[in-house]
């Protein structure tokens, strides 16, 4: 099974790796080919030219040839350093950048991932496959390709002079280089599934580590250190046995090479001594054959490690590239319609919704929210309201009927076209890290100082933000961490009143308020929610009572509606739930 999952994608993610990856970048690496090639060539200079210093210039006392022969070396030598120095320069900055177009390229594809995606992967995870996943590319457009392109081309070359130099020294290479050639090969087919289960194990510890630094309160008010530091062991430990599986697996390539090619020196050395001695071979030649192997060992060595990392930047492509087939909203072709403008007017026909199958969430709902009108949704917890306004705001699609605005079937208009109409109050009224005028112009950051200073008044953001150090600018923490839940809330309000929304919905939006607070919000509130069409969940039944029509849920559908007062009349379960809050 594992063999089968890390050839299947093998040859999808080699495609993808030409494709994507290396053919935009043909030009780079041709020059890197072509660097790689000067640089390999000029490294043949100093052995090759051992023989004529022994044999030719020492033996036979020419100082004119010695003298030549060094100068060739050290020009030589001196274009090896400079290809080596540009190759790196050139290929290893492209490596870089290409990560960071990669990792944008990625986070802009996940950014526009549907919510039900979200809901079942941890964030963690996903920034460990944006952040973790594409390093690997660094030794495919780096020097690490061309780096395998030049070690082949050197053994080659190597392999070549020393069958010129003496055939019969060189078969006794053949033997083990074949050995080791095999031993890697099945060495890097045990790998590859290594590293892509290392990608998946260290996004699970990525992103326990983050929930739990995210939820750092709840563990100490709950005296659950031991029990974090425990789970987190456990994980680094699952990551700490994959990695001492592909440590051992190179250990055995590496261990390999150095028994079989030092073998084969030790029985070089014996047959070259005797050809010496029997005259067959001159001390020049058995220098340079012995400097020939060095450059024929070192890059096969070279290349076990090379197609190590290759083999770990195909494992992270194959991960990287499975989370950019993924489809995102954007991908829905039946969402075409364009509406320049939204009167807010909202119809449910018989909608119902699943989040897994066969586990129905609504059944057969069905209402009209009118243009500029109120619409509270009460009841229960776990009854369906989040997810009625879930399915409002576009975050959710029905499993059964329709959802119209204006008339049209909501999941054939264009995303942007609704939700830039469309301003949202959520229960996690989440606040990011950066400033209280920053979080406030999140959604409008345009704003005119005379819009803001309207939103941040009619949201009663300047009583609290005018006692901050530094008042608007004042840093917040991460989730707004500095401020109070009353506090965080007014500003996400605020947020909402300067994106001037046609369509509104409040999620518990006066939940995590005191008194003094609720009393400022419920005035700004009636300033936001005029003229537009509002969409409004509430546990506090005493904020609602001024709606144009309360929709009760329960078990998933609509069991009364009607006006506060309408039924408070009927004494049914919205009046249960009215009185039971008043008695409180």
């Amino acid at each position: 099974m594992k063999n089968e999952q890390s050839k299947k994608p093998s040859l999808a993610t080699v495609r993808y790796a030409f494709k994507s990856i290396i053919w935009p970048r043909r030009r780079l690496v041709f020059l890197g080919l072509i660097l790689i090639i000067i640089n390999r060539l000029s490294g043949l200079v100093l052995p090759g030219s051992s023989k004529f210093v022994i044999d030719n210039a020492i033996a036979k006392g020419d100082l004119a040839l010695l003298k030549l022969i060094l100068l060739v070396v050290a020009l030589a030598v001196t274009l090896q350093a400079a290809t080596s120095f540009f190759l790196t320069r050139l290929l290893s900055v492209e490596a870089q950048h290409l990560i960071s177009q990669l990792r944008a390229k990625v986070q802009q594809h996940v950014i526009y991932l549907p919510i039900r995606y979200f809901d079942n992967t941890k964030s963690g995870e996903l920034v460990s496959r944006i952040m973790t996943d594409v390093e690997g590319v660094r030794n495919l457009v780096g020097t690490g390709l061309v780096q395998l392109f030049g070690g082949v081309l050197t053994a080659v070359l190597a392999f070549a002079l020393l069958l010129q130099i003496n055939a019969t020294l060189t078969l006794y290479v053949l033997v083990p280089l074949a050995l080791f050639g095999i031993i890697s090969l099945k060495a890097f087919g045990y790998i590859r599934p290594v590293f892509r289960e290392r990608g998946k194990i260290n996004a699970d510890v990525t992103g326990r580590l983050t929930e739990s630094l995210n939820g750092i309160r709840v563990i100490k008010g709950f005296n659950a250190e031991k029990h974090e530091i425990g789970v987190f062991e456990r994980g680094v430990e699952r990551l700490f046995q994959n990695v001492k599986k592909s440590l051992t697996a190179t250990a055995i390539v590496t261990s390999a090479a150095t028994l079989l090619l030092g073998l084969a020196v030790v029985a070089i050395m014996g047959v070259g001594g005797s050809k010496i001695v029997t005259g067959e071979m001159t001390l020049g030649d058995f220098f340079a054959f012995t400097l020939y192997l060095g450059f024929l060992i070192a890059p096969v060595v070279q290349m076990s490690n090379i197609g190590s990392q290759i083999t770990e930047a195909f494992a992270g492509l194959d991960r990287t590239e499975e989370l950019l087939k993924t489809e995102r909203e954007l991908d829905d072709t039946s969402r075409y319609r364009v509406l320049p403008r939204i009167n807010g007017d909202i119809e449910f026909e018989n909608v119902s919704f699943s989040y897994d199958e066969n586990v129905p969430v609504l059944y057969n709902v069905s209402f009209t929210a009118g243009a500029g009108t109120v619409t509270a949704l009460v009841g229960s917890s776990g009854s369906g309201k989040t997810t009625i306004a879930g399915l409002a705001a576009s975050f959710l699609n029905p499993t059964q009927g329709l959802v119209r605005i204006d008339g049209f079937d909501l999941s054939e208009i264009t995303l942007e076209s609704y939700r830039s109409r469309l301003g949202v109050v959520l229960q996690d009224n989440f606040l990011f890290e950066g400033t209280v005028r920053e979080n406030i112009l999140f959604g409008k950051p345009e704003a005119a100082e005379l819009e803001l200073e309207a939103a941040i008044e009619g949201a009663h953001v300047k009583e609290f933000a005018e006692r901050l150090e530094k008042g608007l600018d004042t840093l917040i923490g991460e989730r707004g961490v500095k401020l109070s839940g009353g506090q965080r809330q007014r500003v996400a309000i605020a947020r909402a009143l300067l994106a001037d929304p046609r369509i509104l919905i409040l999620d518990e939006a006066t939940s995590n308020l005191d008194t003094e607070s609720e009393l400022y919000i419920q005035q700004s509130l009636k300033s936001l929610m005029r003229g537009r069409t509002t969409l409004v969940i509430a546990h506090r039944l005493s904020t609602i009572r001024q709606a144009d029509q309360i929709l009760v849920i329960e078990d998933g559908q609509i069991v009364e509606r009607g006006s506060h007062e309408s039924l408070i009349h009927e004494e049914g379960r919205y009046y249960q739930l009215y009185t039971y809050q008043a008695r409180i």
